[in-house]
């Protein structure tokens, strides 16, 4: 090594926000082992390096004993006093053992340490971005496809999204460019591991949340959302400003900012409806576009009773029981649903 290359580490060091002392640790360690496979030692040694030249010595380190059993990690007193007569028994002796060509073998091998260091420390940066992104939208480019799965380029790293997190009705090519919900950031020993998923009813309410200011905002909140991704999802909506409107303001003028989420997820069909804590209302209005007569709530046991003009029985229960379900996740009633002449038989 010489003083250039670590004018260079140094630099690299503070660009990269590496400790320089934990830079010189590791590269001490990763020289003794370099000494050790490429001399065939067993001997106990340590490499010091001078930070001003670059200069790397190697030292065989050796306890002073009366009678040596080892000579690779002993050495005798008489030895030793040969060295430095100050030596006693017990201490241990330093003696320089650096071979010819080590100069050329520790610059190799402090570059390869320089280079896992900045690896990990870019590692370590990407992760504590992303680990704070958990929950919140991405956009990025479909790279590749690899057993079902997507690799989705964010720009600065790349992420997954599973086969088990797309929507089945959707079709994803290579350039694609996909808005998705970051599932989960997960630390391996490949890096960081950000799982993205296009299904998660999450994906949904930070899309009105990017498209409805009044949502960023704070004045209006998604008090609850339930979703069959790729085919419908039912959002409950509350206004904490009476002279706004909930719905409206989700819809938009003309139905310009729901259309938008709704192009965005492929024709998903959605249901926005107003909040409601009277759970009558509310199971009413989750049933939509079911007109709804009656509904009778049993708070203790979690169950609505509801009841419907038998014109509307297969449109509150819904295409394979879709609309019930959707709303039964969104209100968090078990809902039982029954047309007007099965009431009254």
């Amino acid at each position: 090594m010489n003083g250039e290359f670590l004018e260079a580490m140094e630099q690299i060091a503070k660009e990269k926000g590496i400790s320089k002392d934990l830079l010189f640790e590791a590269i001490d360690l990763a020289l003794v082992s370099a000494y050790k496979k490429n001399f065939g030692t067993a001997q106990n040694v340590k490499v010091l390096i001078d930070k001003q030249t670059g200069e790397v010595e190697v030292y065989a380190l050796k306890t002073v004993v009366d009678q040596v059993e080892s000579d690779f990690l002993e050495i005798s007193l008489e030895e030793a006093k040969q060295l430095n007569r100050n030596y006693e028994l017990g201490e241990i002796v330093e003696k320089i053992v650096t071979p010819r060509n080590f100069g050329r073998i520790a610059a190799q091998t402090a570059k390869q340490v320089v280079v896992q260091k900045i690896r990990e420390a870019e590692r370590g940066i990407i992760f504590d971005e992303f680990i704070t992104r958990e929950n919140e939208l991405v956009t990025g480019l479909v790279q590749r496809k690899e057993k079902n799965n997507l690799y989705v380029d964010l720009g600065k790293t790349e992420a997954v999204l599973p086969s088990t997190e797309q929507v089945m009705t959707e079709e994803y090519d290579i350039n694609d460019r996909l808005k998705c919900f970051i599932l989960e950031v997960k630390k391996t020993t490949k890096g960081p591991q950000i799982i993205l998923s296009r299904s998660h009813p999450g994906l949904v309410k930070r899309l009105f949340e990017l498209e409805v200011p009044e949502i960023q905002t704070g004045i209006v909140e998604v008090k609850s959302i339930s979703r069959e991704a790729g085919s419908r999802t039912k959002l409950a909506v509350y206004s904490h400003d009476p002279n706004v409107d909930a719905v409206g303001a989700c819809v938009g003028q003309r139905g310009q900012r729901v259309q938008t989420i709704v192009d965005e997820l492929k024709g998903e069909k959605i249901d926005i409806i107003q909040w409601s804590d009277d759970p009558g209302t509310l199971v009413s209005s989750a049933l939509s576009p079911a007109k709804v007569v009656r509904v009778d709530a049993n708070k203790e046991q979690g169950t609505a009773h509801v009841v419907v003009v038998d014109s509307q029985l297969s449109l509150a229960i819904g295409k394979e029981g879709q609309n019930a379900r959707l709303a039964a996740k969104l209100t968090g009633w078990k809902i039982d649903i029954k047309s007007e002449s099965q009431v009254n038989k």
